[in-house]
């Protein structure tokens, strides 16, 4: 699996992003359109937040856009320790 970055949030975990996830993004998002901001939301995120669904295994990363006036909004999935991005977009609220 080829991933197009490989960093660590604040919290000291590893997150990766593979192609394939990223070409989900573009396609189904097309409003994110820099992997730069997608690395600043999960390096420097506003909020972190646990699923609701999945609380144990899947965090949720915001961080507020000026530009744009919304939050980009990254769900990244936990296994064995270590992250993968699964979408990213754009909401207005928290």
């Amino acid at each position: 699996m080829r991933h197009l970055f490989e960093i660590r949030d604040q919290t000291g975990r590893v997150i990766r992003l593979t192609v394939e996830r990223w070409k989900h993004i573009a396609q189904e998002h097309p409003a994110v359109q820099n992997i730069e901001e997608l690395k600043d939301v999960l390096m420097n995120p506003t909020v972190i937040k646990p699923s609701k669904y999945n609380p144990q295994n899947v965090r949720y990363y915001y961080r507020f856009n000026k530009e744009k006036g919304k939050y980009l909004f990254a769900a990244v999935r936990y296994l064995n320790g270590e992250g993968f991005v699964v979408t990213a977009y754009y909401v207005r609220n928290l």
